[in-house]
């Protein structure tokens, strides 16, 4: 294996590896709020509400993510809304994130006790108050393990991207590749790019999962 290959194209390679990193915080960045919301929606006390939020999970989530980019590049142009290939990307990658980060945030939600909701709402909170201010909160603590693995998920379908003509570290893997024909070196270099952000997010999320239950021992 040629490592040189790798040496002569690091530029390429770091310019792969930060459209990544934006891509990937971007989704993150959508997929979360967006999840939030959708969360809520789910255990909302009206039916439409609950409806709305169980369609958008159970169509997004069960619609491959290749052909939700697929349907933000090549589709959405058919009729005359036209996105970047960055915007299609992360659209695409944060929508259908958003699906299962709401799963998630919905059962630490349903994990915090009936009595919070019931107490909030008994000191004079309006409903939507009392889930910002009291349930989220609590619910957020209670599933930072599975959203660290939604992290982490959303970071390596974020390798998806490339097929949209987005730069990104499989796409800079995939140019040098067809350069030199060194595939199995190139490949490696990109392998080794993704966790380079994959385990330090795992480490971060570990920390902070430890700091979190220090606090409540503490608290107790």
């Amino acid at each position: 294996m040629d490592w040189g290959i790798l040496a002569n194209n690091w530029r390429l390679l770091l310019s792969g590896l930060r459209v990544t990193i934006e891509i990937s915080a971007c989704a993150y960045v959508l997929a979360f709020a967006l999840g939030t919301v959708i969360a809520t929606l789910r255990v909302a006390p009206n039916r439409v509400l609950q409806a709305v939020g169980t369609a958008y999970v159970e169509f997004i989530r069960n619609v491959p993510l290749l052909v939700q980019i697929f349907f933000f590049y090549f589709g959405l142009p058919s009729i005359g809304i036209r996105f970047t290939a960055f915007q299609c990307g992360f659209l695409g990658l944060g929508i259908y994130t958003a699906a299962f980060i709401a799963e998630t945030i919905r059962g630490g939600i349903l994990s915090v006790h009936r009595g919070q909701m019931e107490a909030a709402l008994a000191s004079g909170m309006s409903y939507a108050k009392a889930m910002r201010l009291v349930i989220l909160p609590q619910a957020f603590r209670a599933v930072i393990p599975a959203l660290g693995n939604q992290t982490l998920n959303l970071i390596k379908n974020s390798s998806l991207v490339s097929t949209i003509a987005v730069y990104d570290i499989l796409h800079s893997a995939d140019t040098i590749s067809s350069q030199t024909f060194a595939y199995f070196t190139s490949y490696t270099g990109a392998a080794l790019l993704y966790l380079c952000l994959t385990l330090p997010s795992a480490y971060a999320i570990n920390r902070l999962e430890r700091r979190m239950k220090t606090a409540a021992v503490q608290v107790v």
